[in-house]
């Protein structure tokens, strides 16, 4: 049997950007992405902490350090800039891989979406 986990988790990070023309996305900056293991094309989901809401869509590398949480194509509609939301990347684990003491990374964020703590 496989269980569905959490993998990664940015915790806290404020939208940057939002581009309503563009190939639907989120774009995150690479030192977020790389402190959480998540990849670019990577299916992640996004929750909102200002309405409640959750989208799903992929992850598109934004420059390291540069802060960038921006929400492209029609997830532009679905936040306002300042929003603070968390986002999800799950994996599929069988119990002897969730039993050797394997842990997801949460990465909390503080101003300017720099990481403040990865655990």
């Amino acid at each position: 049997m496989l269980r569905q986990m959490c993998k990664g988790k940015i915790h806290s990070a404020a939208v940057t950007e939002t581009k309503l023309y563009y190939e639907g996305s989120v774009t995150i900056d690479s030192a977020l992405l790389e402190a959480v293991d998540i990849i670019p094309g990577e299916k992640v989901e996004v929750l909102n902490l200002h309405n409640g809401s959750r989208i799903e869509t992929y992850v598109m590398e934004g420059e390291k350090d540069g802060g960038v949480i921006c929400l492209n194509g029609p997830a532009a509609r679905w936040a306002q800039i300042g929003d603070k939301v968390i986002i999800l990347s799950y994996a599929l684990l069988d119990e002897a891989e969730i039993r050797k003491g394997w842990q997801s990374r949460t990465a909390i964020v503080g101003e300017g979406n720099k990481i403040e703590k990865v655990v």
